[in-house]
């Protein structure tokens, strides 16, 4: 893989709703360009690139296999259904091309997995697209309970809900997509769970199907670790959900107020002190921090993110294919 000094060239596999908002944000990408799209259809790809052309011409392909096939792309982010990535990640890997994966990284676990096995014996690049991780609150919080200001975690709490009406065609309820509200709501709850507290030793999960797909359509899930830490959580597509996030410590906490996937505002609580709030926005609307994030890694030479390591993302989709398993959700990779 190539790349001109320290910037990036990205391609986007699969121009649907998320990556129009990605394409739209790419402005602000400090350290890459989106030079090609990849669509099964030609007038799509052209399309989107004709909308999303910045300085640079971007150039559309039809097919998933022309984009992996461009070599003036270094890296490419992969934002088709849940169940097409493991697949189209690993075709990305052998292609030579550095990963960046949109969650959930997999519909399942054993496909996480085998993306997984696939970079490291590539020594490929591969991160998923957990945007949250790589807001500047986030970033904040994190360096909080380093330092010790809310003294040792010992819970999280957070929700992420909307009312989504029943549409059979739309592929958040197409169980074949991976659609349901644990892949595309409730990894973000999981993820911050995960990044605060570590993975967990115990999992309880209550909820309730789309009896029209098979879908799950509610959750509340419990995190439980042996040393009694523990991490309650909600994902939502019935409930309108205010997207809140708080991390409780022995001496104070932290409160992510709406919504907490991708925030402006902390405020930090510490026991006897004024409540301490800091406002801190991203660039644009956040999801360039990402690609920022994986050109700042490729230009160092590394092949995981520390930030957003796949050991991390192994453990979040071990969480979810447990919730989805107990409740009945029949997840699979097409």
């Amino acid at each position: 893989m190539s790349t001109r000094g320290t910037s990036t060239r990205w391609g986007i596999l699969g121009p649907g709703r998320i990556a129009e908002k990605v394409a739209a944000d790419f402005g602000n990408v400090t350290n890459g360009t989106l030079v090609a799209v990849g669509s099964r259809s030609g007038e799509r790809a052209r399309a989107f690139a004709e909308t999303y052309a910045g300085q640079v011409p971007i150039r559309a392909h039809q097919g998933y296999d022309a984009l992996l096939a461009d070599p003036d792309v270094d890296a490419v982010y992969i934002a088709t259904p849940h169940s097409d990535h493991a697949r189209q990640a690993i075709a990305a890997i052998e292609a030579g091309k550095a990963v960046l994966l949109e969650k959930s990284f997999t519909a399942t676990l054993d496909g996480a997995r085998a993306v997984v096995e696939a970079a490291r014996q590539r020594e490929a690049f591969v991160m998923e697209a957990m945007w949250t991780r790589f807001q500047p609150v986030v970033l904040r919080a994190k360096r909080l309970v380093a330092d010790g200001a809310i003294g040792e975690v010992r819970a999280v709490q957070a929700d992420l809900g909307v009312r989504r009406p029943l549409d059979p065609a739309d592929r958040m309820f197409a169980l074949e997509l991976g659609g349901g509200t644990l892949l595309d709501l409730g990894v973000y709850v999981v993820s911050f769970a995960q990044h605060f507290l570590g993975a967990p030793d115990s999992v309880q999960v209550t909820g309730s199907l789309v009896p029209e797909t098979g879908v799950d359509a509610e959750a509340g899930l419990l995190l439980g670790y042996d040393d009694g830490r523990s991490a309650t959580l909600q994902t939502s597509f019935r409930l309108p959900l205010p997207g809140q996030a708080r991390i409780y410590g022995t001496h104070g906490w932290i409160d992510i107020p709406p919504r907490f996937h991708h925030p402006i505002d902390l405020v930090l609580h510490r026991h006897g002190e004024e409540p301490l709030q800091e406002h801190l926005p991203p660039s644009g609307a956040g999801y360039a921090e990402e690609f920022i994030e994986v050109g700042r890694c490729l230009a160092a030479g590394l092949t995981e993110s520390d930030v957003m390591p796949l050991a991390d993302t192994l453990a979040v989709q071990a969480v979810l294919q447990q919730a989805a398993d107990r409740l009945g959700v029949a997840l699979h990779e097409r």
